[in-house]
């Protein structure tokens, strides 16, 4: 995908630039360094008008002609527009001429270091070496006749240098114009504004042609880029140039440039030589890029340790399984910090406890490494890693499925943040637009995707389809999701909403290269692409979800710890899970792309609202209670009759009542016996009693056994197995039911009781 042009304006090709020459023939001239007595004499002779070579007349100025010549014709090839800039070059020549008498020797013998020195490595410095001549451009003009004549070429001893006038002077402007233009246009359609970077952009640019030799861009060599990146001491300038390297290969004039994914690996505290076995290894290993490197660092580590606790032990043929189960012992009580390089991103974490997922990744690691070493034949089998360098029991038991959900009210407030996001919300400086950064938001807050996938999604990843082919319909959002670490790519249904804000996105996106994606190799046009560069994961983890937060009102961890990518991924699927209609287990399986279900339990966790309301729909304690009315004669209780062992309480039971004061251990409950502590409704005492008008009714929990609530559950016949086996209990009062020769009459609810809670 080439970057889009204006429709006035057609980006060249190298092969329209103008055509350049050196505009000296440096052959022509006589370069011996050394100055002749004549010449000398000449120079002498003509100090105090040296500023009047161009018209003078003295005969002097013929003796001086070797020297002469060189610098007027070079002084006469500079690019000048003004009569200021000409008056100022033959200052620069006359100047030149003064010098060379300072110094005994012509300028084209000056070393190197002399030149910096005649030059200065700043303004500061030159002007305090040429007082007499002021503020102007007369360094340039010196600088720029000693590059033309092959005198001095390294423009970056001289500090704050101005490239692009330096550039205009010896090339000229239509030139320097024109490669200034190819690269820009390019840039621009990238998305790389004019003002700014521009101007980084035409002064880097400049410089590669200065130091080529060259105005043309087609005679730009990766070698060229190179020397001048090793010439920076600017981290600015290194990232400006990068920029141009990548326009000069989209030209077809170099090749890209290769990124580097990973700081090098610092090898600083253990053995060479087993340094040296791990690098081997990283280089031969199949494994993920992100993967090597985790697995390098600890290594590494294994080499520090080995260093400080085991320094005869130099490389893996040398290792036991003494030296293994020293190494376990060793990780299974190891601290965050030991054995590292550098102690300085870890700050207050230095000293905690390994994790055991940390600890398990230890172990993992050096498994993998024995187990690679020795089916690559590059050592003999001494002992079996898988068990020699098992994770202990113990640790194992404290690794299990820990998804870091967020909490619903942080979440909502992360949901509102994305929704409501604005232009004003983004941090000043940020490189993105407004509709990029809208998009990446809710991307993370509705597309339940790994980091690694929201910045590989590809240009046209949204579609959308009819459920059921009907026009009037809302479509249905569909998300390509790319090949992941688990699986290949797959389609997943997604809200509508942020299948617009990634067309909106899109309809916007400046047309960009393609760029490699680095999970499967393809060259792919990837969505969240800007200035020819991927957004990466670190743009989310460090500036979008904090911004998001900020706007938000939360902090940017909780007791989970850090909100991260991932947890937004966590939190979807436990909703899902745990929603009013929710996912299947296998449907949330593939919605996640997991390949495995025992993968998706780790996100998905049943949260402790949804375990309360199935605890309580299960009714637990409701089937094993049972609520029965109570009947409490007030004026027994407190006129001191109750003390005296008068009935003051009464358990109704429907068909009469019991005044048996511990009821609940009765074991004729649930089918009285009609011993004496009973007293049917029909009755006087009953219908007097009822009668009362200080009577408190209140209700009581009655637990039940198996068999009695069997009883109640299963009807007559559980009933009349009850009542057999209580046949020949005793009854409060004494007798059994047996005895008293009735049969006993079940607990009936009245109308303001139930058989059940």
């Amino acid at each position: 995908m080439k970057p889009q042009a204006s429709a006035t304006q057609r980006i060249p090709t190298p092969a329209e630039e103008l055509a350049w020459e050196w505009p000296l023939d440096l052959t022509a001239y006589d370069f011996s360094p050394t100055l002749s007595g004549e010449e000398s004499t000449a120079l002498i002779t003509l100090r105090p008008v040296l500023h009047l070579w161009r018209t003078g007349s003295q005969p002097e100025w013929l003796a001086v002609g070797r020297l002469l010549r060189p610098l007027a014709d070079a002084r006469d090839a500079l690019d000048l527009r003004s009569p200021r800039q000409l008056r100022i070059a033959d200052r620069a020549v006359s100047e030149l001429l003064a010098d060379t008498l300072t110094r005994g020797m012509l300028p084209w013998g000056w070393s190197p270091a002399t030149w910096v020195e005649e030059l200065g490595r700043d303004q500061r410095a030159f002007f305090t070496a040429h007082p007499r001549w002021g503020r102007g451009d007369l360094r340039q003009h010196m600088a720029a006749i000693a590059w033309l004549l092959g005198c001095f070429d390294d423009l970056s001893s001289l500090g704050r240098f101005e490239r692009v006038t330096f550039a205009n002077k010896v090339f000229g402007r239509p030139r320097v114009a024109a490669a200034i233009a190819m690269i820009e246009e390019v840039l621009k359609g990238w998305g790389y504004a004019d003002h700014g970077p521009g101007r980084g952009i035409r002064r880097v640019l400049c410089e590669l042609l200065v130091v080529n030799r060259s105005p043309r861009l087609g005679d730009l060599t990766g070698d060229v880029v190179d020397a001048v990146r090793r010439s920076s001491s600017s981290a600015g300038t290194s990232a400006t140039l990068h920029h141009v390297h990548r326009g000069l290969a989209w030209l077809g004039i170099t090749e890209a440039p290769v990124p580097s994914l990973f700081p090098k690996p610092t090898l600083a505290g253990g053995d060479p030589l087993w340094a040296a076995w791990v690098l081997r290894w990283e280089a031969t290993s199949t494994l993920t890029p992100y993967t090597r490197r985790q697995m390098r660092g600890i290594l590494l580590k294994v080499g520090r340790w080995l260093a400080a606790e085991h320094p005869e032990i130099r490389e893996p043929p040398q290792w036991t399984r003494e030296l293994c189960a020293a190494y376990v012992a060793a990780v299974d009580r190891m601290r965050i910090g030991d054995y590292v390089a550098c102690r300085g991103a870890l700050r207050a974490r230095v000293g905690q406890p390994l994790l055991p997922r940390s600890k398990d990744g230890y172990l993992s690691a050096l498994r993998q490494f024995f187990r690679d070493c020795t089916e690559w034949d590059w050592m003999a089998r001494r002992f079996d890693p898988v068990r020699a360098l098992a994770t202990p029991r113990s640790v194992k038991a404290l690794i299990g499925p820990q998804p870091r959900v967020i909490a619903d009210d942080r979440w909502a407030k992360l949901l509102w943040a994305g929704l409501n996001l604005e232009p004003a919300d983004l941090s000043t400086g940020t490189q993105y637009p407004f509709e990029l950064v809208r998009a990446l938001a809710l991307a993370w807050l509705f597309g339940g995707l790994r980091g690694n996938e929201i910045v590989r999604l590809r240009l046209g990843c949204v579609r959308w389809q009819h459920a059921s082919g009907e026009p009037g319909e809302d479509p249905v959002c569909l998300l390509d999701v790319p090949a992941h670490k688990t699986g290949t790519a797959f389609t997943k249904p997604v809200d509508a909403m942020l299948g617009r804000a990634l067309v909106a996105w899109e309809a916007v996106r400046p047309a960009q290269p393609h760029l490699v994606d680095r999970r499967t190799g393809e060259r792919v046009a990837l969505l969240f692409c800007y200035r020819a560069k991927r957004v990466g994961t670190p743009y989310l983890n460090r500036r979008l979800i904090p911004g998001l937060c900020a706007k938000a009102g939360i902090p940017t961890s909780d007791a989970r710890g850090t909100i991260t990518s991932h947890r937004a991924r966590s939190t979807i699927a436990s909703h899902l899970y745990n929603a009013k209609d929710p996912m299947s287990l296998f449907e949330l399986q593939t919605w996640l792309g997991h390949r495995s279900p025992a993968t998706t339990q780790s996100y998905a966790a049943i949260t402790p609202t949804t375990l309360a309301r199935a605890y309580t729909d299960a009714g637990y304690f409701a089937r094993n209670l049972r609520t029965i009315e109570v009947l409490i004669d007030r004026e027994a209780a407190t006129s001191g009759a109750a003390a005296a062992g008068a009935p003051w309480q009464f358990f109704d039971l429907g068909h009469g009542l019991c005044t048996y004061t511990f009821f609940e251990q009765c074991p004729h409950r649930m089918a009285c016996a009609r011993c004496d502590f009973y007293v049917p409704k029909a009755s006087t005492r009953g219908q007097l009693l009822e009668a009362k008008g200080n009577l408190q009714r209140m209700l009581v929990e009655i637990p039940l056994t198996d068999d009695e609530r069997a009883a109640v559950e299963d009807g007559d016949e559980a009933l009349d197995r009850l009542i057999g086996r209580l046949a020949d209990v005793p009854t409060p009062a004494g007798p059994t039911p047996r005895g008293l020769g009735l049969r006993p009459l079940p607990i009936l609810p009245s109308s303001s009781q139930g058989l059940d809670k």
